[in-house]
């Protein structure tokens, strides 16, 4: 099975395709979308979904997981992301695949052992499941890979996580 973790953004969007076969993981493919902060709004939803869209026709994904968005502070950041991850969603959408969701603390669970893991120890464990020789950067693309590997450790349970 494929699975595609992304971590939602507008400057950058996390990502990562892995295989999952059995309990084992084979990394396809990671790496981030970039939009430049000068460029109109309208102009860098469209190049997210462009790139998502040849990603996902590329590596043709059986489900897509997403962080949810989680914000404390800045209601302009705040509105500008979900904007983008409507964006990404809508992708995934119209590529018929299924979508899940998971928090933050549901990641560090999945891929650490604990809650309130801090964010370097959830990168060394992407860094130790996916064999990888070094962390990936930046942030973004090592969060998408812990929630495709959260996804991976939760199918037998995916029904709870379906996007609503």
């Amino acid at each position: 099975m494929v699975i595609c973790g992304i971590d939602p953004g507008l400057a950058i969007v996390g990502y990562g395709f892995v295989e999952l076969v059995g309990n084992k993981y084979r990394v396809l493919d990671y790496g981030a979308i970039l939009t430049d902060s000068k460029m109109k709004l309208p102009n860098r939803l469209e190049k997210i979904y462009r790139d998502l869209n040849q990603l996902i026709e590329k590596y043709n994904p059986e489900d897509i997981a997403f962080e949810e968005l989680f914000f404390n502070k800045n209601v302009k950041t705040a509105i500008n992301v979900s904007h983008a991850r409507g964006v990404e969603v809508l992708c995934a959408k119209i590529n018929n695949k299924e979508i899940f969701e998971y928090t933050p603390l549901q990641i560090k669970q999945a891929v650490v052992g604990y809650g309130r893991a801090e964010k370097r120890q959830v990168q060394e464990m992407v860094k130790i499941i996916l064999n990888l020789n070094d962390i990936p950067k930046p942030d973004d693309v090592a969060d998408a890979l812990a929630v495709a590997i959260t996804h991976g450790s939760s199918i037998k349970f995916k029904d709870n996580f379906r996007m609503k």
